[in-house]
C-alpha cells in the first residue's frame, strides 16, 4: 500500500528544492523582513541533504563525485572572500563535502564489518569512521560552516541502512528505502532541535513528507549534477539582479 503513495522522483525532488531555495534567497537579499520567504526554504537543504546521500549510493565515481562538490565549493569560497574578505564562512558545498567524506567512511566500515574482513582492518575503518565525525566536528567549531556540524551529519542520517556494494546476503533486507527515509527524517529532528535557533529550523521538519514520498527513481531527465551548478549560478544572478536594481 506504502507504495502506491510514493510519487515522487529525485529529480522533483531537486526541482522543488531549487524552488525553495531560491525563494529563500531571493527574500533575504530583497526582502529580509518578510520571514514566510525564510521559512519555506528551510524545507530546500534537507531535500538536497537527501539526494546528496542519494547520490553517494548511486555514483559509479566516488572520486569524481567529491572533487566536483568540492572543487565548486572551493571556487565559491573565492568568490566569497572577494565579496566579503573580512567573514570566513564555508558554504553548502563544504558542509555536503564533510557529509560524503563521513558516508564514504561509513561505507568502508560496513564492508569491512559485514564482509569477516580481518580484525585489524575493522578496527581501521572505525577509527577512520569516528576520525572523519570528529575532524568535521572541529572544523565546525573553530569555522562557520553553513547549517553547521548536525548540517554535515544530515545526509549520513539517510546512509545508515544503506548497504549497497556490501557482500553479505543478511544486510540486504535491511536495505529499504523506507528505512532510510525513517533515519534520515530522525536526522531532520535531530538537526532542528540542536540548531541555534530552533523557531526558525522548525519549518525543516516540513520537508519530512516529502521524503516519505520519494519513490526511490532518479525520474526521465539526467540531473545528476543539477544542484551543484545551480547553487552558485543562482546566486549570482540574483546579486546580479540585485547590483542592478539599486545602483541605477
Amino acid at each position: 500500500m506504502i507504495k502506491d503513495v510514493r510519487f515522487l522522483s529525485g529529480n522533483t525532488i531537486k526541482i522543488i528544492a531549487a524552488i525553495l531555495m531560491v525563494i529563500d534567497h531571493f527574500g533575504l537579499i530583497f526582502y529580509p523582513s518578510v520571514m514566510v520567504f525564510r521559512y519555506l526554504g528551510r524545507l530546500s537543504m534537507p531535500l538536497f541533504a537527501y539526494m546528496v546521500a542519494e547520490g553517494t549510493r548511486y555514483t559509479k565515481n566516488k572520486i569524481k563525485y567529491l572533487a566536483l562538490v568540492l572543487g565548486l565549493g572551493l571556487i565559491c569560497q573565492i568568490a566569497y572572500a572577494i565579496y566579503e574578505p573580512s567573514n570566513l564562512y564555508f558554504s553548502i558545498l563544504i558542509t555536503f563535502t564533510f557529509s560524503m567524506l563521513i558516508i564514504y567512511a561509513l561505507k568502508f566500515m560496513k564492508k569491512c564489518c559485514f564482509e569477516n574482513k580481518k580484525w585489524w582492518l575493522i578496527a581501521i575503518s572505525i577509527l577512520l569512521f569516528l576520525l572523519s565525525i570528529a575532524f568535521t566536528n572541529a572544523f565546525c567549531y573553530y569555522f562557520t560552516v553553513d547549517y553547521g556540524f548536525w548540517g554535515c551529519m544530515l545526509p549520513v542520517f539517510a546512509s545508515l541502512f544503506d548497504f549497497r556494494g556490501v557482500d553479505n546476503e543478511k544486510t540486504k533486507k535491511y536495505d529499504k528505502l523506507i528505512l532510510r527515509a525513517i533515519t534520515f527524517s530522525i536526522g531532520i529532528i535531530v538537526f532542528v532541535f540542536t540548531s541555534s535557533n530552533v523557531s526558525f529550523s522548525i519549518y525543516a521538519l516540513f520537508s519530512i513528507p516529502l521524503i516519505l514520498l520519494y519513490n526511490g527513481s532518479r525520474g526521465k531527465l539526467k540531473m545528476k549534477h543539477f544542484f551543484y551548478v545551480f547553487y552558485p549560478l543562482h546566486l549570482l544572478l540574483l546579486e546580479g539582479l540585485y547590483m542592478i536594481i539599486y545602483t541605477i
